[in-house]
């Protein structure tokens, strides 16, 4: 069966963005992008690079983790705002939103369903990992169903922000089995976990 994975970058104090939501990579952004994280990125995981990274890059590769991506409305919409209809086209993408009724990018699918309902079908489907992108609100509502979950931890901390979930996600802790881990020189890290079995 697949796995939802919520592969998403992170400070050292838990944000995944600043107060405002804004791309934290862009052009005014704060997050740190060392040689050897995109070097690191680009070899483990080129299918979540955006389609302007992957050309500026020179970067075809198809990947091997994921084949499906899934981001929320506010997430969606950072793209949009800098002229960017589908991210990842590349990748089938579903964005989803209770009050956007239609997208620019034809291969973009809408889905107003429940996100629970929509992702367990997902699972049930042949194919790769579930990219679950984020945001914090998508991936609060989505916290019972993920499976996997790798942390790009820049070496910051801002102090306050967009936490990695929102407060729709249920108090219910966790404990997550280490599947791996690449500590970078720059001081960024990639760790991975994995949701234990019963």
């Amino acid at each position: 069966m697949r796995r939802l994975h919520y592969f998403i970058a992170v400070t050292l104090d838990g944000f995944i963005a600043g107060p405002d939501g804004a791309d934290p990579t862009g052009p005014n952004g704060f997050w740190p992008i060392a040689p050897d994280y995109l070097e690191h990125f680009v070899a483990q995981y080129p299918e979540a690079l955006p389609v302007q990274a992957r050309e500026a890059l020179s970067v075809t590769a198809e990947g091997t983790r994921f084949d499906t991506v899934l981001e929320g409305r506010r997430s969606y919409e950072i793209g949009l705002a800098a002229g960017i209809p589908d991210a990842f086209p590349h990748l089938r993408h579903l964005v989803f939103s209770r009050t956007l009724t239609e997208v620019p990018a034809s291969d973009v699918e809408l889905v107003a369903d429940d996100p629970v309902a929509t992702v367990r079908e997902l699972k049930q489907q042949p194919g790769k990992d579930i990219w679950l992108l984020g945001g914090a609100e998508l991936a609060g509502s989505l916290y019972a169903e993920i499976d996997a979950l790798t942390l790009k931890v820049a070496p910051l901390t801002i102090g306050t922000g967009i936490p990695l979930f929102s407060q729709k996600a249920a108090f219910d802790p966790r404990t997550w089995t280490m599947a791996g881990h690449t500590v970078l020189e720059s001081g960024g890290m990639f760790l991975s976990y994995e949701r234990p079995r019963d």
